[in-house]
């Protein structure tokens, strides 16, 4: 597994959001995409996993893709592809680009499973070793995460990256896209890099955005059925 990169940025900060609970890695990193027209610089290549390919009206949608917005110095991974089982790999190869491009900072995107009434807002979460970044957290309104277990791709790359990572995680209660705790990370991001974004369409369109997420998972996963299907049977 590796990173082909067609434009190499300087010292970008890198937001990573792989499918997790509520896919909110996945449903924010799209937000950001659309919101802020970052284009597609890179891919992921790899043999580990499913080869998969979604089209969304039309258009193919990049099943692991590196996206960059000039403006912001921004850099984006964006997967709808499970990495279960291949964490390790995953991270590695993101920290390679991270040192590669001599990022400034990591950002990881999550869920974090929470039991709230239906009616009340979702919380959200930081988490950073790195004294000044958590302290700018903080000014967002984002409560510290104390207690937690971080599991894939953002818990491989906290054990091994020496580039400053910062957490933040969005509570729900699906495992079903959760396109509105995602809009939060959204909210707490543009607060925290100043990305000036229009937040409340954000909010508006969030059930559209969880529609196409969970149209592409639904269509990922039947081709990876279809695919078991075809596969040889020498028992019997």
């Amino acid at each position: 597994m590796r990173i082909v990169l067609e434009k190499k940025p300087r010292k970008p900060i890198v937001v990573e959001g792989f499918p997790g609970f509520g896919l909110i890695g996945t449903i924010a990193t799209e937000f950001l995409i659309e919101s802020l027209k970052a284009k597609i610089i890179g891919r992921f290549e790899y043999d580990e996993l499913p080869a998969t390919l979604a089209i969304h009206q039309g258009k193919i949608v990049h099943p692991m893709g590196i996206f960059y917005s000039k403006e912001h110095n921004l850099v984006i991974l964006h997967t709808i592809l499970n990495t279960m089982g291949f964490e390790w790999k995953t991270a590695d190869s993101v920290m390679k680009m991270c040192k590669e491009l001599n990022a400034s900072e990591i950002i990881s995107i999550e869920g974090v499973a929470g039991l709230m009434p239906t009616e009340m807002e979702p919380k959200t979460y930081y988490f950073s070793e790195d004294s000044k970044k958590a302290s700018k957290l903080a000014q967002t309104g984002l409560e510290p995460l104390k207690e937690s277990i971080i599991v894939g791709v953002t818990g491989a790359l906290l054990l091994k990256s020496n580039i400053p990572i910062s957490c933040l995680f969005a509570q729900t209660m699906s495992t079903l896209p959760d396109s509105k705790a995602a809009a939060s990370i959204i909210e707490a991001l543009d607060k925290y890099l100043g990305l000036t974004i229009d937040i409340e369409p954000l909010f508006k369109r969030a059930e559209e955005f969880e529609k196409k997420i969970r149209k592409i998972q639904e269509q990922s996963l039947m081709a990876t059925k279809e695919q078991e299907t075809k596969k040889p049977n020498y028992l019997g």
